[in-house]
């Protein structure tokens, strides 16, 4: 009986030590401030809660949007990525980045910075036989403001998607795809809905409801193969990040 007391009180103490020489989660990342392109301009909320803010100029009597700001939180820093920016509740496995609200907000945000929806990627031609065609609309450029490790960084989002095979950021840039308005099968009078709401949003692999997309074509098994997380430039899970928005069209 005492030999079994001891090999327990053993056993408790080495876990103990585990639980002990276990890293401690990194305590989240705080919002920063919005970064502005010029202290002179506007920050005009987009939404009541101030999730998301376009900075704005004044030319010529008009307001201008150069750029829109979304507020979003790290929910992956290791691993395959099928996306970049997903729904909370819906692909959080496979994303860097979630935030919680309706994606057509997304949407109408990048329209407001200039942006000009297209096509999501297409698989199938008009006789039902498969052919991919690559998304279309306005390029978009998404950078990434965040603080880590007590600094401020601000690059573009591409940073954090890894090539595995080439050992580089991933090389492609999104277009406007849009995602698709879907009539709603229990009422068709009612509001359509957004596809990207199922979590498609700036995706890696092609989707047809994605908001942003690679105009090039990335299958979810190219994906879960070649790109991942590049955990060390990414700050702790939960941290509030912001997601911008440039549309370098619109800015000529």
């Amino acid at each position: 009986m005492k030999c079994v007391s001891a090999v327990i009180a053993v056993l408790l103490l080495s876990s103990v030590g585990l639980l002990v020489a276990q890293p401690q989660a990194a305590k989240p990342e705080e919002l920063p401030e919005f970064p502005m392109l010029n202290p002179k301009n506007k920050q005009v909320p987009l939404t009541r809660d101030k999730s998301i803010i376009a900075e704005a100029t004044t030319e010529g009597g008009k307001t201008k949007i150069l750029r829109v700001g979304i507020v979003a939180e790290v929910c992956l820093r290791e691993g395959a990525l099928e996306q970049f920016l997903t729904k909370k509740g819906t692909k959080e496995h496979e994303a860097i980045l979630r935030v919680d609200m309706d994606a057509e907000l997304i949407h109408m945000a990048i329209i407001a910075a200039g942006g000009k929806p297209g096509t999501p990627t297409g698989f199938i031609d008009k006789n039902g036989e498969p052919k991919y065609t690559p998304a279309t609309g306005s390029r978009v450029n998404v950078l990434v403001h965040y603080k880590k490790d007590g600094q401020l960084h601000t690059h573009p989002a591409q940073e954090w998607i890894w090539d595995i095979k080439k050992k580089k950021p991933i090389e492609h840039h999104w277009v406007f795809a849009g995602s698709e308005f879907i009539p709603n099968p229990n009422d068709p009078k009612a509001k359509p809905i957004y596809g990207a709401n199922s979590g498609d949003i700036f995706s890696i692999s092609n989707f047809v409801y994605s908001t942003l997309e690679f105009p090039v074509p990335i299958s979810k098994d190219e994906a879960q193969l070649t790109y991942e997380a590049k955990t060390d430039r990414i700050p702790p899970l939960l941290s509030k990040v912001w997601v911008l928005i440039e549309v370098p069209d619109a800015q000529k």
